[in-house]
């Protein structure tokens, strides 16, 4: 494993620019040759100090590395399935990694021993997609699993909801609200993204808010916002929304993927990895990336000038088996 600086010159344009030549290049911080071989990354995510970020990969296992140095702390092995979705827990629990599978487990880890500390199971071997902790007290577990969303008690390990009805194709994503953290949206294959207060005995009846219809398959949601009271959503067919999730407006891009397109000089925009969100800069970044190792931070206006208003950030060509970190 090897570990380098390289600082690369940037091409400085102003921001209102859309000519395709006039972007920006960032600079690789930090390349890590790893020893995967065949092996697919499915997730990087990095602790919030950045001294550690944990590897999903096809083997069912997780590899955690210094994002700094490249260094190969040691690898987390337990899950029988595809690993659908890790993070780190909050600073009150620095050592604690969570992961979810395809086995129907959510499984918590021990980064300093690499060993299982606790885990939670579906019930009925349920693919296990999405899981997020919150609730009011902060002591719920949530967890998307095939057309059901599953509830814990993760102080005591209690099942206290399985919700099965507002849903019926697999729920991809699970989140508490940041800033709202009684509130809990999941996103479906099935379109819908629906809203459920967890305040109390938490019930279909009683706790569905609202309901919002994105009419085509969901891959990937989050928040944005001075209160966090937007919501982007990305799409299996690379197109993104905007909503406001409190009063359930919407602003559609469907034709986001062939304006970005337009906007660099490096081919087609293929398919959108994920939304960022600088709460500092009140600037939502989306990433689009290409079949030729291509990837592009594209701002998003806050109202529909998307077609004039799209700038590339950035443009870099990653080949090979490395993990890359890039910095502005």
């Amino acid at each position: 494993m090897e570990a380098m600086d390289l600082d690369m010159e940037p091409k400085p344009q102003p921001e209102s620019s859309s000519n395709p030549d006039s972007f920006k290049r960032f600079g690789l911080k930090t390349s890590i040759q790893t020893n995967f071989g065949d092996d697919y990354v499915f997730q990087i995510a990095p602790k919030d100090d950045w001294t550690s970020m944990a590897v999903s990969l096809s083997t069912n296992a997780v590899k955690l590395y210094s994002p700094v140095t490249g260094q190969y702390y040691g690898e987390c092995k337990g899950h029988s399935a595809t690993i659908n979705h890790i993070s780190f827990a909050e600073s009150s629990s620095p050592h604690v990694l969570h992961s979810c599978s395809s086995d129907g487990t959510i499984r918590l880890w021990d980064t300093r021993t690499f060993q299982q500390v606790s885990s939670f199971h579906s019930g009925s071997g349920a693919e296990i997609f999405s899981f997020s902790f919150g609730g009011s007290s902060n002591n719920l577990l949530a967890a998307g699993c095939n057309s059901q969303i599953l509830l814990w008690d993760w102080r005591n390990d209690k099942q206290v909801a399985c919700l099965e009805d507002s849903h019926v194709e697999d729920v991809t994503q699970v989140h508490f609200i940041p800033d709202h953290q009684s509130k809990l949206l999941s996103a479906s294959v099935d379109g819908l993204i629906c809203i459920f207060d967890t305040d109390g005995d938490i019930n279909e009846d009683d706790h569905l808010e609202s309901v919002l219809n994105v009419g085509t398959s969901i891959g990937k949601v989050g928040f944005f916002g001075e209160t966090y009271q937007k919501l982007w959503c990305l799409t299996h067919i690379e197109t993104l929304s905007i909503w406001n999730w409190k009063d359930a407006t919407e602003t559609n891009f469907q034709d986001a993927r062939s304006l970005a397109s337009k906007c660099w000089s490096v081919g087609d925009v293929d398919y959108f990895v994920d939304c960022h969100y600088s709460r500092e800069a009140e600037r939502l970044w989306l990433i689009g990336g290409a079949n030729t190792g291509a990837l592009g931070y594209f701002p998003v206006p806050k109202a529909r000038v998307f077609l004039d208003g799209l700038v590339v950030k950035m443009a870099v060509y990653v080949a090979g088996y490395q993990m890359v970190l890039w910095t502005p």
